[in-house]
């Protein structure tokens, strides 16, 4: 499994309705796309309490050849260079996913928390401890679901959580709000 994520950022003025328009037009490409597990359809509006507006969709993908056909396959990422220009796709490689409690019902809000891994500390006992931090994270009422992965170049973990209500606006996580779910290969996410 392989997370990944680019953050388009957007001014405070720019109507996020545009977003919400794109997503309804344009996300429903990818709930059959081979090699995809889910893409989370994401943005922060200031209208809805956020710090920024901005759009982030987040993927997690079964098969590197097809996040590779995405992004430079000419396979959808074509429309995102010409509206928005060439965002930074952070890469994780993914650890593990875990069904939540809600999973049966469609998510709303996501977040997403970065754990810098310490120098001092083994790579393997950093990644136990971010397994148990998302599997913990899973038992939760409102999770639909969550993963967590690690960015060897910069040994920086993430965990990434889907829930079915609004997070605790004190959370250190980035919160979202979830437009869409694309899943067509959940079931493959391990």
């Amino acid at each position: 499994m392989i997370a990944t994520q680019y953050e388009i950022a957007l001014p405070t003025d720019y109507d996020m309705g545009i977003i919400r328009q794109r997503v309804a037009d344009r996300g429903h490409s990818l709930d059959a796309r081979p090699g995809l597990g889910l893409k989370a359809y994401l943005i922060r509006d200031v209208a809805g309490g956020a710090s920024a507006n901005a759009y982030a969709p987040f993927y997690l993908w079964t098969e590197p050849g097809a996040l590779a056909a995405l992004h430079w396959g000419g396979q959808g990422f074509s429309g995102i260079v010409s509206d928005f220009g060439r965002p930074v796709v952070q890469t994780w490689i993914g650890g593990a996913f875990y069904r939540g409690s809600s999973y049966e019902l469609a998510p709303t809000f996501a977040t997403k928390t970065l754990v810098t891994l310490s120098d001092e500390e083994d790579p393997k006992d950093e990644a136990k401890r971010l397994q148990e931090l998302a599997h913990s994270r899973s038992a939760d009422d409102d999770t639909h679901s969550v993963t967590w992965a690690i960015d060897p170049t910069s040994w920086q973990g993430v965990i990434f959580r889907l829930s079915t209500s609004r997070p605790d606006p004190s959370t250190l996580a980035t919160i979202y709000e979830v437009l869409h779910l694309s899943t067509p290969e959940i079931a493959q996410l391990a």
